[in-house]
């Protein structure tokens, strides 16, 4: 951390920039972002050794090159020279991997869009006209019906179990009462899911499509996909179109997910699965609130006081979707 802490490490002249994630450390420089994954391991991904973080650094350059060609150049090694010193990209000894990534403006995503106000309808067309190129050239995945309602249910048996341990500083009665709402929208509209599982509507998406993830920059950039399982990257477009729905709501703009969806269908010539928006919408914003608990979990919290406002906001767009069934 220290030596990539230094511009030198990079050949930059203006100090580094370090931004942390729960499973990441990002380094920014002017022009490139390098990205090194932390030695964790939690129950839906495994970074723990060093063979694993070069597995899935080249799963993420490959993956995400599907939406963002041009951004991801290359997976480089971090080595001890004969010296031991630290250095990146020669020859030595490998002791870790990063991904090199052509530093995107952040003024130029969407959730700053968003906050500026400065989202029209053309930016929407041509975000909606990316995901439906996409869509149209993904692979399907196959999922036995029963196989896919099953992940959902699992899915919310883990937020049940984050969202209800007792201890932290939310209204644990209300998302209770939000699980168990959740709990009886799968069962109710269980034949809907199967359905679409049936139909072929599955497909190796994107997996984490936020607009903190979309620029708009030389036409529309799509990045940092979910590279870690193939499984959770599995999913029906409608449902990643309504995770996209939740995270722009939540910053303001209610209006964005239900407009994509509504060009896509028309440019793809999708019937609307409904009521599934809504289902999907409460599942991922049930989804979200667990993930922000779960980092009260950690021994050392990072950014204590944000988690539990984060989660009880979630709660209250899923209660939002869960309406609107």
């Amino acid at each position: 951390m220290a030596f990539l802490s230094e511009p030198g490490a990079f050949g930059a002249g203006a100090a580094v920039k370090i931004v942390e994630t729960h499973m990441s450390w990002i380094f920014l420089t002017e022009d490139r972002a390098f990205k090194l994954k932390k030695p964790v391991k939690f129950p839906y991904l495994d970074f723990s050794t060093v063979a694993l973080r070069e597995r899935y650094c080249r799963a993420e350059l490959a993956l995400n090159r599907r939406l963002a060609p041009d951004v991801y150049l290359r997976v480089v090694p971090l080595t001890l020279n004969e010296g031991q010193a630290l250095q990146i990209g020669d020859e030595g000894e490998t002791v870790d991997w990063l991904v090199e990534m052509r530093r995107l403006p952040t003024d130029h995503m969407l959730d700053r869009l968003i906050e500026g106000r400065l989202v029209d309808d053309q930016i929407i067309t041509r975000l909606a006209a990316r995901l439906g190129s996409f869509y149209r050239a993904a692979q399907r995945v196959k999922v036995s019906p029963p196989a896919y309602v099953s992940r959902l249910e699992a899915e919310q048996r883990l937020n049940r179990g984050a969202l209800s341990r007792e201890g932290f500083p939310i209204d644990q009665e209300r998302a209770i009462r939000v699980l168990n709402r959740m709990d009886k929208a799968l069962a109710a509209h269980r034949s809907r899911l199967e359905a679409r599982a049936a139909l072929g509507c599955l497909v190796d998406g994107h997996g984490d499509l936020r607009p903190e993830h979309i620029c708009f920059q030389d036409g529309v950039i799509i990045f940092d996909c979910l590279e870690f399982s193939e499984v959770l990257r599995q999913v029906d477009p409608v449902d990643e179109i309504a995770y996209l729905d939740i995270e722009c709501s939540r910053l303001g703009a209610d209006w964005i997910g239900t407009e994509v969806w509504r060009i896509l269908r028309e440019l793809l010539d999708w019937s609307d699965p409904v009521p599934l928006f809504a289902v999907h919408a409460a599942r991922r914003a049930l989804l979200r609130a667990r993930l922000a608990l779960s980092h009260l979990f950690d021994p050392e919290p990072r950014d204590i006081e944000k988690w539990a406002p984060l989660t009880m906001q979630y709660l209250g767009l899923a209660v939002r979707a869960l309406d609107q069934l």
